[in-house]
């Protein structure tokens, strides 16, 4: 069986589209439907049902996915190996949110360098991070949505605490009024979000208040550490992971508007495509993090 047909089956069956599949392979789409059919042919059973939105694979093409995808991953990584002994250095290719990876993941696996890692690092929402990990564009990935199915495995990395916060000015504002009125006084700050769907401010209300903001972001920028400066300044509102809002807790640049029993918690998880944990490089990145976690 022709390797190449197996490359692009894997690659549509992880992508979940001829179109996507195309792109990642660098071919025209009319070219991948032509090997697929070619494939299809060949075992005499069809791999994909076709559907309005991408392809759904059938039961021999989830079989024939899961027996062949290990085997051309390693593939891979022996020609990946041959290139990098050249230099005495594996490469560990890293994808997760730009804030998490930057503070908490790159300086946990910064020792490794010193054995022969190299790191390579792309920033990504949990979507975008699991789609690139199932195409073999990252070997690891930290993600806050565990991947289904069973061409990616992942393990619970770690709980992040959410915190609401604003600066001292909107606090002293507020007063203790924050206490005895919840979210109806809270709805008095404009608001700093990540995204125009306010996914964290959203998520805190629902689970401390069970209700839905009803304010729009009066400040709307795709990074946390944005987010925090923007709220410290005095903008308004901003829910944060603890861990990037603590130091400016500690120095007043913040302040906690509310200190609920339950803290809205959120899961990250280490994500891999199956298999690739018997990779050395793979599995020692993979211990690591999970080992310095305990830690966060």
């Amino acid at each position: 069986m022709d390797l190449a047909l197996l490359r692009t089956f894997v690659t549509v069956h992880r992508a979940g589209s001829f179109t996507r599949a195309a792109a990642l392979l660098g071919l025209s789409q009319p070219a991948v439907t032509g090997q697929i059919r070619t494939l299809e042919r060949q075992l005499g059973r069809p791999l994909f049902l076709r559907q309005a939105r991408g392809v759904t694979p059938t039961t021999i093409g989830d079989e024939l996915a899961h027996r062949a995808a290990p085997h051309l991953d390693a593939l891979v990584e022996i020609t990946e190996s041959g290139l990098d002994e050249e230099s005495g250095v594996r490469t560990l290719h890293l994808a997760g949110p730009p804030e998490f990876t930057s503070l908490r993941a790159l300086p946990a696996l910064t020792p490794l360098i010193s054995q022969g890692l190299a790191l390579r690092a792309t920033f990504g929402t949990a979507e975008e991070t699991l789609e690139g990990l199932a195409a073999g564009h990252h070997d690891l990935a930290i993600t806050t949505a565990r991947p289904r199915g069973s061409l990616l495995t992942s393990t619970p990395l770690c709980d992040e605490e959410h915190v609401l916060v604003a600066s001292p000015r909107w606090a002293a504002r507020l007063g203790p009024g924050v206490l005895r009125g919840g979210h109806v006084v809270l709805e008095q700050l404009p608001v700093v979000e990540v995204h125009e769907s306010l996914p964290l401010v959203s998520r805190y209300w629902s689970a401390v208040f069970d209700s839905r903001p009803p304010a729009t972001g009066a400040v709307v920028v795709p990074d946390l550490r944005a987010v925090l400066e923007t709220a410290a300044s005095g903008a308004g509102l901003a829910v944060l992971p603890r861990y990037l809002c603590e130091d400016a807790l500690q120095h007043g640049r913040v302040v906690a508007l509310l200190e609920p029993p339950v803290p809205p918690l959120r899961t990250y998880f280490l994500a891999v495509r199956t298999g690739t944990l018997a990779l050395p490089h793979i599995a020692r990145a993979h211990e690591w993090l999970l080992r310095a976690a305990v830690e966060w």
